[in-house]
């Protein structure tokens, strides 16, 4: 069939055709091919229908069927050319039933054998065709096009049997258009990209002066920081089209597949070059070689591999072809992917600082009706480390709590809520805590405010809470940093140990006993202080020396495993002065606590009123 265009003449005004292309419609593509479906069904039915009306029937001899005809008691019957059915009555019991029967259409054998007293039984000759046909055929075939058609319903059908085909989108040009100036933040990957989009739209500017245009590029950084929007936005500057796969598209049950999509995938890029493909999660099938459950071996994903670098290796630059990468796990990757002339530049897209999250957050703020008190700075001071998915996320809940409120417009309250949706979790406010518990929590949360406020280096506090929040959470204290950092000394770690352990100090002071909830406090306390012991050489009896081999099992993740590479003495060492460096923090919490033991009551006092406080709130009570 023929797909046309309309368009009107400029000159006469009638409808002038063109005919952009030719295509062959398959027959499972056809509108057809529904009513053709829904007709094999009825047909079958049908069929079924029939089996189980005969099924319903009693068979009975021939000539029991003689005798109840001599008897009177068929009361109706239907003769066709190979059986006789019908209903028979009982003259004692007067009850009917159906029947069926065979006949034997030469009567003279009829009655000979009915007058010998014979009984028997007609059969008729078997149909193979129409039993072949009705009973093999017809099902296998109808339940074959129903697999085929909610195949193509699910888009499995692609452009083979078995999804054997590729699953290559070309954004089309009806998407929104992405640009640099839809990215915030990760400026300095930007800067590098511009140079990869003018070379897409000038290929042989570098050419000129004997260099080549590099081949690939790889974005490496945590999830949700804005790889794949790079790559797109890399796309709509340079005008060109944009081929998106993911590397698990690639991989399929059957042994090469994942290789002849590859083929498929450049052979595409090279009609269409200049352009970009785009492999999103490259990790799925640019695992290293030989680490798998195949040692050795070439699985599927090995096939893959070796093919995505054959063909990185021999197309040619000056085609314009340029292929991009995202993964946030490039210490598995193969080596030989990372080679020059192959993925020749790696840009590491990292979390966001304090200004990159301010332009991230005025990014999405644009589709917020936003109120006069945002503070849009605040809550980029009250984000670090967050990552741009986190961060649009965060607008998406204050516009939600505001919507839930009957705003008109996203406050500042709805931004504080929602980043204490996303750090702590939801409110459990039909968590009913008991009158001692409550005052606790107040009690604990009042402790690390206290301490938080006194020490010399500690970060302004910013909101206490006695909310239960998420999983576990009864209260927490947040503190706002002054500014970015980056680094921490010896006297900031000290007083971060000393606040973690302000809260069970107070309990123990205050109530006389300490509990379960300083459980946290005391875990982070404990690894600030081996870190500065282990890591960071703050000991003055071990020296500046680090001690225990540190392997990072995900880049960028902060999950690491430590090896053991001292003795057993050095241990108990460093075991001591972790201990030494914790009992020094929670016996400065404890003259703070003690030498301030009235702005402590009254804080507690407040937050056991108002559950909530701010930190201008706080800073009050304590200078009272």
């Amino acid at each position: 069939m023929e797909k046309k265009n309309f368009s009107l003449d400029g000159n006469d005004g009638k409808p002038h055709i063109e005919i952009n292309k030719t295509t062959r419609q398959k027959f499972w593509q056809s509108p057809n091919f529904t009513f053709w479906l829904y007709l094999l069904f009825i047909l079958l039915s049908f069929q079924f229908w029939q089996g189980y009306q005969e099924t319903r029937r009693q068979e009975i001899p021939f000539n029991e069927f003689l005798q109840h005809v001599e008897k009177k008691e068929v009361t109706e019957a239907v003769v066709t050319d190979k059986l006789i059915s019908g209903t028979i009555r009982d003259a004692q019991s007067g009850q009917t039933r159906r029947f069926v029967t065979f006949p034997l259409w030469h009567t003279d054998l009829a009655r000979l054998l009915e007058k010998n007293g014979v009984k028997f039984v007609v059969r008729p000759s078997s149909d193979w065709l129409s039993n072949f046909f009705f009973n093999w055929v017809l099902p296998f075939g109808l339940l074959f096009l129903l697999w085929g058609w909610f195949a193509r319903r699910m888009g499995t059908m692609g452009k083979g049997f078995l999804n054997l085909g590729n699953k290559v989108h070309i954004h089309p040009d009806s998407l929104p258009k992405v640009t640099f100036d839809d990215v915030a933040g990760a400026e300095e990957a930007k800067e590098e990209l511009k140079e990869t989009i003018e070379f897409l739209k000038d290929p042989k500017r570098i050419q000129r002066l004997g260099g080549r245009m590099p081949k690939g590029v790889l974005l490496v950084g945590p999830p949700g920081t804005g790889k794949t929007l790079l790559a797109r936005a890399v796309a709509g500057e340079a005008e060109v089209p944009f081929f998106n796969i993911s590397g698990s598209e690639f991989i399929e049950m059957f042994v090469g597949v994942g290789a002849a999509r590859v083929r498929e995938l450049f052979e595409q890029a090279r009609e269409k070059a200049p352009c970009i493909i785009f492999i999103d999660e490259l990790d799925a099938i640019g695992r290293a070689r030989g680490a798998g459950p195949v040692m050795g071996g070439h699985d599927e994903r090995e096939q893959t591999l070796n093919q995505l670098l054959t063909e990185m290796d021999g197309f040619d630059p000056s085609t314009g072809v340029v292929v991009m990468a995202a993964t946030n796990r490039p210490e598995i990757l193969d080596k030989a992917l990372l080679r020059a002339g192959r993925f020749d530049r790696q840009i590491v897209v990292d979390k966001p600082d304090l200004e990159a999250r301010e332009a991230i957050l005025k990014l999405h703020a644009r589709r917020l009706k936003l109120a006069a008190d945002v503070d849009l700075h605040t809550v980029a001071l009250r984000t670090p480390g967050m990552v741009g998915a986190d961060l649009e996320n965060i607008c998406n809940e204050a516009a939600i709590r505001a919507v839930r409120k009957g705003r008109d417009a996203v406050t500042m309250e709805d931004f504080e809520q929602a980043i204490d949706r996303v750090l702590a979790g939801p409110e459990k406010k039909h968590r009913a805590l008991s009158p001692e518990e409550k005052h606790r929590v107040a009690v604990h949360e009042s402790g690390h405010a206290l301490v938080a406020e006194t020490v010399p280096t500690g970060e302004p506090v910013h909101k206490v809470s006695i909310i239960p929040r998420g999983i576990g959470a009864l209260g927490f204290t947040l503190q706002l940093p002054v500014e970015e950092k980056f680094l921490s000394t010896l006297d900031e770690m000290k007083d971060q140990i000393a606040i973690l352990l302000g809260g069970r100090v107070a309990e123990e002071l205050v109530l006389g006993g300490i509990s379960s909830g300083a459980s946290n406090d005391l875990e982070r306390a404990t690894e600030i202080a081996r870190n500065m012991v282990t890591r960071l050489g703050m000991s003055e009896r071990l020296g500046p020396l680090t001690w225990g081999r540190v392997r990072e099992l995900q880049y960028l993740s902060g999950v690491e495993q430590e090896e053991r590479n001292y003795s057993e003495e050095t241990a108990r060492l460093i075991d001591e002065e972790v201990r030494a460096l914790v009992e020094e923090g929670q016996r400065r919490a404890r003259e703070i606590i003690e030498k301030r033991r009235d702005a402590l009551d009254r804080l507690t006092a407040a937050l056991e009123e108002k559950e909530v406080l701010d930190g201008n709130e706080v800073k009050q009570l304590l200078d009272q």
